[in-house]
């Protein structure tokens, strides 16, 4: 469901990890009350089907859910985000078949990347040989921003997610310049720009069959301490 004004909801069908929304979609939908650019951060969990209000506040925006507790925070970017070099086309297909997530993935059903979904963007990001990720992601029929938001996570985070740990998003910045066509064949890249311990911060970028720069994301991601069961 798209925001209003003061409310929020994540539907089941986008989510991320079981039980909770996807982290791209969900910032997604809070970043359309901060255009034109908006820089999300994940405070717990996005819960699925739940009325989330969005409070305008002095920095920006709070999320909260029914109790009270925060989901998120948003505020506007000012920093220029900067792209990561196109793939082509074949090379970027090569890389989708090759997606680790075919053979073992931490969540299977996530609405973006996760290959047991059928209904999903089905972005299968593979690594190249530079360390970038690229993969192709065919648009649905109906594309809008917060699609774009989506399809802008994933790709980021599997330069870093590990088979023995999952990561997930923690923090979100994308900036549109156009959206592609319904049914377009694009192309998605990500790349790692720094790590800490338990945090990487990537950048991912979209641009269509032809190289032309459609959208730009930042994100920051946190490895789980533990393993999930």
């Amino acid at each position: 469901m798209q925001p209003n004004n003061n409310l929020l909801i994540v539907d089941s069908r986008y989510n991320g990890p079981p039980g909770s929304g996807n982290g791209g979609w969900t910032c997604g939908l809070i970043g359309a009350h901060l255009p034109p650019i908006a820089e999300v951060t994940l405070r717990k969990p996005p819960p699925l089907d739940t009325p989330l209000s969005v409070i305008h506040t002095d920095g920006g925006l709070r999320v909260v859910d029914p109790a009270g507790a925060v989901i998120s925070t948003a505020a506007r970017r000012e920093a220029v985000i900067e792209p990561v070099p196109f793939v082509p086309v074949p090379a970027a297909r090569a890389a989708s078949e090759n997606y680790p997530g075919h053979g073992e993935h931490h969540f299977p059903t996530c609405f973006v990347c996760g290959p047991l979904r059928d209904d999903g963007l089905r972005i299968f990001p593979g690594r190249i040989g530079d360390g970038r990720t690229a993969a192709i992601f065919v648009t649905p029929d109906q594309v809008d921003p917060v699609m774009i938001w989506a399809a802008l996570d994933c790709p980021g985070g599997w330069t870093v997610i590990e088979p023995d740990r999952p990561w997930v998003l923690g923090r979100l910045a994308v900036d549109i310049d156009d959206l592609p066509r319904s049914g377009a064949e694009c192309v998605v890249t990500g790349q790692a720009v720094a790590r800490h311990e338990r945090k990487a911060v990537v950048r991912t970028s979209l641009y269509s069959s032809a190289g032309i720069a459609l959208a730009r994301g930042e994100a920051t991601w946190i490895r789980l301490a533990e393993p999930v069961a």
